[in-house]
């Protein structure tokens, strides 16, 4: 029996398993934690800086090289909003600091000790944090860029569409939505759900599908390899977007799935102050000012 679309259960669930997707996903996730180890010797940067009261509301910045105030990336690691934390990936802040950007990994309470909304305030309040005090760090909160991978490119997406009630200038002034998911009621049909707890109403509020078009412009960007969900979960909302006259560009990867699209965004065996890996070029063209298709 069809539940969501055309898929039964098995179906469904399967096209949101990325670890059963592809063959070899262990090896990505055994690897990232050293290589951003050696990233964090390294780059130096502060840890664990608290912008709340719960033991994972915390963040790490890299400040850039060179000095002076440089712009900022800010990137929400994945996990499906139930595993893994920004330790994990300090590997992607590499070829930004090298290029001049400061970056900030952020931490958030995860499911099931949170729900949803909980999650997605923690991710908010991360960013009025670093609009604060960034500047402390060698970054510019004038010009703060998000980014995220899976459950990251969901939160990235949402918050690009937030209006940051009571900040004197939009916060953010643009994003990259890596392998994002933008509606949530296929997840709250998986098996995914018996961990987050979404009901309907908290699926359909959280979906960045159901917000309000952004106005600072957002990079989508999936592996082709990935499943066909996440394939449909990005060219739907890409549409969406384009729709509701949201400055918004797509980008399908190449020969990459659901774990090495994220080393299109810094590759962990890349020596220090190699050439950019494609996606954080094109979100270094979009902090330089160069305008999305």
């Amino acid at each position: 029996m069809a539940i969501f679309r055309d898929y039964d259960q098995a179906g469904l669930d399967a096209q949101y398993n990325n670890r059963a997707a592809v063959a070899d996903a262990a090896r990505y996730i055994e690897r990232w934690p050293e290589a951003s180890r050696k990233t964090r010797a390294r780059l130096g940067g502060t840890l664990d800086l608290a912008y709340g009261p719960h033991p994972r509301h915390r963040l790490d910045i890299f400040p850039a090289t060179g000095g002076g105030r440089a712009p900022v990336v800010a990137f929400i690691h994945g996990g499906y909003w139930q595993a893994l934390d920004k330790s994990v990936f300090s590997f992607i802040a590499a070829p930004f600091v090298d290029a001049g950007v400061t970056v900030a990994m952020l931490g958030y309470p995860i499911a099931p000790e949170v729900g949803m909304d909980e999650i997605v305030a923690s991710i908010r309040q991360a960013l009025l944090w670093l609009g604060r005090h960034v500047g402390d760090h060698g970054g510019d909160p004038a010009r703060l860029h998000l980014t995220g991978h899976s459950a990251g490119g969901h939160l990235t997406a949402y918050m690009m569409a937030e209006d940051f009630s009571g900040v004197p200038q939009p916060l953010l002034k643009g994003g990259l939505a890596l392998s994002g998911l933008y509606e949530l009621e296929p997840i709250r049909l998986t098996y995914l759900n018996h961990a987050l707890g979404m009901d309907a109403a908290v699926a359909r509020r959280n979906s960045p599908a159901n917000r309000p078009a952004g106005r600072m412009p957002l990079i989508l960007a999936v592996g082709a390899d990935e499943t066909v969900e996440f394939r449909r979960q990005q060219r739907d909302h890409h549409a969406r977007c384009r729709q509701a006259g949201w400055p918004v560009e797509a980008i399908e990867v190449p020969g990459r799935n659901h774990f090495s699209v994220l080393e299109a965004m810094a590759d962990p065996d890349a020596p220090a102050g190699a050439s950019p890996p494609p996606l954080s070029r094109a979100l270094l063209d979009q902090i330089s000012g160069i305008n999305p298709r």
